[in-house]
């Protein structure tokens, strides 16, 4: 490499990067903060939705916007590379906030107000075609920011599992959820606080300035970003290692692996880190690297719908290692959905006054997630990591698996205390006509931001870390891909729930005094019960992914087989994952 590119390769990256991509970050969530904290008083209230269509309309576009992330990270891995990605999701999400700030203010685009409960008039399907459009712009954008800004972030510190100086991994990612607290907490007290007593116009509005900020931020700071060639479409190459493998499906495998093909000048811009080494799982799709008659083209090059190398065998391998262990997410975010409808029309019926004058917004609620978070957070990294490593003489204090785990139990408390509280503050209307006070909501909203600090970011460091290098935005949105499965499954539950229990006696009903919303909660800690049996299940046999990292020389002769960050922690590649 000339002496020139390592000077400019020095100057790019590190930490002076940060305030630019975390600030595109930053501005993005408390847009989004801001937009969906309060979103279901908008439908119910503004809209005129009944509870059940407002709550579904509300988990069914978190599903798509979290959905999304997956085209924009194939986009990202295969031709477009993470900085103009994020840059054009980020223009995409602006218009979006732009028509639905318009909506809100011209009178035209929403319902007149109520004259009474009676004479509600309906949004018409103009104006429901408005809103959706509004959403669905915002959901593509965050298709583009979500799956880019982590691992575009980390690129900037060239975080990869081979490096010594592994705990800046760790930092990273809690920095990250750190910052996205932040803005978060900034946007459920100033944003909710205007859309509730300034109006909708101002309150939608200030999210959308701060976005216009966002772009103008990120992109201000291109010189500096270390940016990732793309390595081709990850999604093709996986096809193609599957179609091959069919296509030898009658081969035998020869008894020594290093016969397999390999092929490193190939794989050089899919594996800057260090190829992945060979595996006993999955065997049948190394058939894929057995070399034939006919797989040879006369270039010399292999046929890629014939023959794949051992390298991308196994990413396919890792990716479908991940899978059992990525979808306990899904439930989790299904468990959890609720705290952004059904608690916020509980806190409504609450007493929320803190002085005689004041009453506390009810969406301000979910600050008590974020703080719970944010001072979880704090006390994670520098408490608990440097305690834990005294005990574990791990760099990281404990595994990303055992962090899950413990979100995993933590996460079923929020609920018991959910349902604990519902039924008090049912029986007190009903019983005595009393309205209780809706800080008894507050422990369920806590333990939650409690339940993010171990289960999201062990989830996206797991994502991160075992995903191929040229697969990180595509396995990053697999974290958000499974938000988006949970919030459908979320529509789905509260679906079937309500179908099958209005004939006898409603759970879910428009008036809460009426309903049985508690028993609704006992039967999501139910499922997090299976759920949390079911991790430990897949985490207890989970195999760590191996590279082969090449000495300075580049030299084969100087290869070693090396594990991920989290392997070379737990000093084994096998059942990396135990949680006992």
């Amino acid at each position: 490499m000339a002496e020139g590119e390592k000077e400019k390769q020095r100057k790019q990256g590190g930490f002076k990067t940060m305030p630019f991509i975390l600030a595109n970050e930053v501005c993005d969530r408390f847009a989004t903060t801001g937009f969906n904290a309060n979103m279901i008083t908008y439908l119910t209230q503004q809209m005129h939705m009944p509870l059940v269509e407002a709550s579904n309309t509300l988990t069914n576009f978190g599903g798509t916007a979290s959905l999304t992330p997956i085209i924009g990270a194939l986009i990202a891995d295969s031709f477009a590379g993470r900085f103009w990605t994020i840059a054009a999701g980020s223009i995409f999400y602006q218009l979006g906030m732009i028509s639905l700030t318009l909506s809100v203010v011209i009178p035209s685009l929403h319902p007149s107000q109520c004259i009474s409960h009676e004479t509600c008039q309906k949004a018409s399907g103009w104006q429901l075609f408005i809103l959706y459009a509004s959403l669905l712009f915002t959901a593509i954008g965050s298709g583009g920011i979500r799956p880019c800004v982590v691992p575009f972030g980390a690129d900037q510190f060239g975080l990869n599992g081979t490096q010594p100086t592994a705990q800046k991994g760790w930092n990273f990612f809690n920095l990250y959820f750190f910052s996205m607290g932040l803005a978060v907490l900034l946007a459920l007290t100033v944003v909710v606080y205007v859309q509730d007593n300034v109006g909708w116009g101002w309150g939608f509005g200030i999210p959308t300035i701060a976005m216009f900020f966002s772009v103008i931020a990120f992109i201000v700071g291109y010189p500096l970003y270390v940016k990732m060639k793309p390595g081709g479409s990850p999604l093709t190459r996986l096809t193609q290692v599957v179609v091959a493998a069919f296509k030898k499906k009658n081969v035998v495998p020869p008894d020594d692996w290093n016969m397999l093909y390999q092929d490193k000048e190939l794989d050089a811009d899919i594996s800057v880190e260090g190829r992945l080494h060979h595996t006993n799982q999955l065997e049948f799709f190394d058939r894929a690297a057995i070399v034939t008659e006919g797989d040879i083209l006369p270039s010399g090059y292999p046929n890629p719908w014939r023959l794949s190398t051992v390298h991308r065998v196994e990413e396919l391998k890792s990716i479908i290692r991940m899978l059992p262990i990525w979808a306990v997410g899904i439930l989790l975010i299904t468990s959890l959905s609720h705290n952004h409808t059904f608690a916020i029309q509980q806190a409504h019926i609450m007493d929320r006054h803190m002085s005689r004058h004041f009453q506390i917004p009810a969406a301000t609620l979910s600050i008590f997630t974020v703080l719970g978070m944010l001072i979880s957070l704090a006390i994670y990294d520098r408490f608990f990591v440097p305690l834990a490593r005294r005990f574990t003489k791990r760099p990281s204090g404990i595994t990303y698996f055992q962090r899950m785990g413990i979100g995993l139990c933590i996460a079923m408390l929020s609920n018991v205390s959910a349902a604990l509280v519902e039924r008090r503050r049912r029986n007190a209307m009903n019983l005595h006509g009393v309205s209780i006070s809706v800080f008894w909501l507050v422990p369920q909203y806590a333990i939650h931001g409690l339940a993010e600090t171990f289960m999201s970011v062990g989830h996206m460091e797991f994502c991160y870390d075992q995903s191929p290098e040229s697969m990180r935005s595509t396995a990053t949105a697999l974290f958000w891909l499974a938000a988006s499965i949970g919030n459908y499954l979320g529509t789905a539950l509260v679906t079937i729930v309500h179908n099958y229990t209005k004939n006898s006696g409603d759970w879910l009903q428009d008036d809460l005094n009426k309903a049985k919303l508690d028993n609704y909660y006992w039967l999501v800690t139910a499922l997090q019960v299976l759920n949390l049996g079911y991790y430990i299940l897949c985490a207890n046999y989970y195999t760590m992914k191996p590279l082969e990292v090449l000495d300075d020389d580049k030299d084969m002769k100087g290869s070693k087989i090396v594990g991920t960050k989290q392997e070379v922690e737990l000093g084994s590649a096998k059942n990396g994952g135990n949680l006992v």
